[in-house]
């Protein structure tokens, strides 16, 4: 459009008509300034969500952690390392607990080094090799605990280094790009065409070539479909951050157009259904249960010291984890200036948690004591393991942990050991002699409101399933409570790992509760949905977690709880790890591509009695009723009316009342194309009659091309107006608020109004004087060409309130 304008421009200065020459040039700057504000309002959204999505950093600071931005670390910051994070900057490792960072990102080498500390500083250490203390920007720490003192950020980092090589980064065009692309091709191949046409017709049949060129270009800028892209730009990056503001990340901008399609929503219990706000408020040893109302107000029984004492030994002194921060709450306030609490004891070894054996054991030394102390703690199953219990006591536990699950309570067991210096510590947890202590049951209240949003995904034909760490009973009683359908049925995870695939494609037709899932398992469950044709949503946290997220056709990672791993592998950031907040996310995406096809409809149809009025004339040897300048004043209207008035357009009524759409279901599909096709040549047909009617009625040049840009103009905001809602009337249409729309349509009426009515602008434009019963013919020439549609829509609407009242 911009080359367009300069060439039509530059071929009225050659002609000597500097007006003209002037006043289009003039439309260039114009072009140039709503360009700018689009872009600016687009990269105003991009930037908010890089901030967004920059990798996180736990800090210490002023003895406070804190989440922060990765590149808001500054040197000498003390940096938290966990299982899963990315290294934020270089740093030297001041302490560590089983760290093992992969350095492939600087190294090549796939093999996770182990970190240790020295006690003292080292300098000039390169990546690569065991037992260093050095960790490195970028890396992936894959296991253990560690912290560390930041030394080099930014450009000076290794990472940093290796950046300053990087030219470009060119990424691959989604398919709705590709789509986009294509149809801009083919509309602008044949206008270019046609343009040639008109040039080589006018040439011949009027001997004047210069005019033909301006006729040719007039012709192919009312062909030329330039608003797709900046439309597609602009909607999929103002909606991503729309979502952004109902705490969802978009990372990946082509997840906005995909959630409109889910069929499955993967959810996890903790934190997305529930508050993931954990609280001890039961405990179980051999001589019965203890209920606890408040553990900030706990007189807890002697009996039961012994079993937070060990649940807190065999948790992380600085806890992340919601559930050891529970155990430590208690524990501060339950066994305070009691024997119990061991602020002297040292850590020499932590056992993590691993696929084989789901718990963790921490080994302790005393001061006094001339042995170790080791506490472990983790899933019942692995407890009653490590400590080799019978079958009877198995099931008589078994028996507990159901009672305990069937109030709603998380249950981890808890077990001590002691082990004497003579030899060496063993490699795995099942070497020591462990004895069983107890139970610990921790609630997590259920969000409020989940039930409603899981409503609203079953009106919006989408199935929710619940995936859970925990027991089949607590799961099953989360899932009633929420309203899940079809909530008796559960599958754990060791039967998931037990069937085939074709078995597992059978079971998740209509298993919605899966119990006791590990990561890996989540993968087979997304496979077998997929297998199965649906689209699936699938939420995750951990490293593990990261190919199920990868897999999913919408990666939902957790923003709160989640690892940079599990973000990197995701599509979207859950940022307050809400279930509300996904359903929200999906909400918005279907109204993302209802107003993306609602343009499309709008463009096509707006450019063809446009075009129309730029070639018929020619044709019949009549004068040219449109001109550059002409076309470029409606290109003002048409680039915000697309870009702007549609993109804020609220969503349909029944935009979570009807079936996900289908992933192939293009955005220019027959349904919209021949929408916009009937939309335009209805008000072309009515706008060519009533230009033939002016002339027949004697009418001169000025006076023809004045009735018709003036009805154009009107046509134009009447199919803005309809095009706002395709099920609403256009009575409820006007009286819904859309700032942008009155903005445009004021602002479209007043300048209007003064190329028809200024004397220099009416010579620049060619135009005589409308009266006002000629501008009510206007008028209605612009409701005529929208009223079909408005018909159609009455009679649609009429038609689904009589089936929703038979049935």
């Amino acid at each position: 459009m911009f080359i367009l304008l300069l060439g039509g421009g530059g071929i009225y200065l050659i002609l000597g008509d500097l007006k003209e020459a002037v006043i289009l040039l003039s439309f260039v700057f114009v072009v140039i300034s709503i360009t700018f504000f689009q872009e600016k309002k687009t990269e105003n959204s991009l930037e908010a969500l890089r901030n967004l999505s920059s990798p996180r950093a736990l800090v210490l600071r002023d003895g406070v952690q804190e989440r922060i931005a990765g590149r808001e670390v500054v040197r000498e910051d003390i940096v938290i390392l966990t299982e899963g994070d990315r290294v934020p900057a270089d740093a030297f490792v001041m302490s560590s607990s089983n760290l093992l960072v992969d350095e492939s990102l600087l190294t090549g080498e796939s093999m996770a080094v182990r970190k240790t500390s020295t006690g003292k500083e080292i300098k000039d250490m390169r990546p690569g090799g065991d037992d260093l203390p050095f960790v490195y920007s970028g890396t992936l720490v894959v296991q253990g605990y560690g912290i560390a003192k930041v030394t080099s950020i930014g450009i000076n980092t290794e990472i940093g280094k290796i950046g300053k090589a990087l030219k470009s980064i060119k990424s691959e065009k989604t398919l709705l790009e590709k789509e986009t692309k294509k149809l801009v091709f083919t509309l602008a191949t044949l206008g270019i065409f046609l343009s040639l046409v008109v040039v080589v017709t006018y040439g011949l049949t009027r001997h004047d070539w210069l005019h033909g060129i301006l006729a040719g270009i007039t012709f192919v800028m009312a062909m030329l479909p330039e608003e797709f892209p900046v439309v597609l730009t602009i909607f999929l990056a103002i909606g991503a951050w729309r979502i952004s503001k109902n705490n969802v990340l978009t990372r990946k901008i082509p997840a906005v157009e995909t959630l409109g399609s889910a069929t499955v929503l993967c959810v996890d219990k903790t934190g997305t259904l529930t508050l993931n706000k954990m609280s001890v408020s039961k405990l179980f040893v051999v001589g019965g249960f203890y209920d606890i109302p408040n553990p900030k107000k706990c007189d807890l029984l002697e009996e039961f010291h012994e079993l937070v004492e060990f649940g807190f030994l065999a948790s992380q002194k600085d806890a992340f984890d919601t559930m050891e921060k529970a155990i430590k709450d208690l524990s501060d306030h339950a066994l305070a200036n009691t024997e119990h609490i061991h602020k002297d004891w040292r850590l020499v070894k932590e056992y993590t948690l691993s696929r084989e054996l789901l718990s963790v054991s921490h080994v302790w030394q005393s001061p006094e004591g001339d042995g170790y102390v080791i506490a472990a703690k983790g899933a019942p199953e692995s407890i009653f393991d490590l400590c080799h219990l019978t079958e009877q006591e198995q099931a008589s536990l078994t028996n507990k942990i159901n009672m305990m699950a069937k109030d709603n309570l998380r249950v981890i067991a808890v077990a001590k050991a002691y082990f004497k210096k003579e030899t060496d510590l063993p490699l795995k947890q099942h070497d020591f002699d462990f004895h069983f202590l107890g139970l610990i049951g921790l609630t997590d209240p259920i969000r409020p409101d989940v039930d409603e949003a899981i409503k609203e995904c079953y009106r919006a034909g989408i199935r929710v399933v619940m995936i859970t760490g925990d027991y089949p009973n607590t799961a099953l009683n989360i899932a009633k409570q929420i309203g899940l359908s079809s909530p008796d049925g559960v599958l754990t995870g060791t039967e998931v790992s037990k069937m085939n695939e074709k078995e597992l494609k059978n079971k998740v037709k209509n298993i919605n509760v899966f119990a006791r899932m590990v990561p890996e398992q989540k993968l087979l469950l997304v496979n077998a949905l997929k297998d199965e044709k649906e689209i699936v949503a699938m939420t995750g946290d951990g490293v593990n977690d990261a190919p199920a997220l990868k897999s999913a056709h919408i990666g939902v990672a957790m923003g709160g709880r989640g690892t940079d791993v599990a973000r990197e592998a995701s599509d979207l950031v859950l940022l307050d790890d809400n279930f509300i907040s996904i359903v929200k996310a999906v909400r918005l995406g279907r109204r993302i591509f209802d107003n993306l096809k609602k343009a499309v409809v709008y463009i096509l149809a707006v450019h063809i009695p446009i075009a129309g009025m730029s070639l018929i004339p020619l044709f019949f040897n009549l004068p040219l009723v449109l001109m550059p300048v002409h076309i470029a004043f409606l290109e003002l209207i048409i680039d915000p009316a697309c870009s702007i008035v549609l993109e804020v357009e609220k969503e349909e009524a029944n935009v979570m009342k009807r079936p996900p759409r289908s992933l192939k279901e293009p955005l220019a599909n027959k349904r919209n194309i021949l929408l916009g096709l009937l939309q335009g040549f209805s008000a072309l047909t009515i706008i060519l009659t009533i230009f033939f009617a002016v002339l027949f009625w004697g009418k001169n040049e000025a006076d023809a091309r004045t009735f018709v840009f003036a009805s154009l103009v009107i046509t134009n905001l009447g199919l803005i107006l309809t095009n706002r809602s395709w099920s609403r009337s256009l009575k409820e249409i006007f009286l819904s608020k859309n700032k942008s729309f009155w903005l445009v349509s004021i602002l479209t009426i007043f300048f209007l109004l003064c190329v028809l009515y200024t004397p220099f602008l009416q010579k620049i434009f060619f135009f005589s004087t409308l009266h006002l019963i000629d501008l009510t013919l206007c008028l209605l020439i612009g409701l005529l060409s929208i009223l079909w549609f408005e018909a159609l829509k009455s009679f649609i609407n009429n038609k689904k309130t009589t089936n929703s009242n038979i049935e």
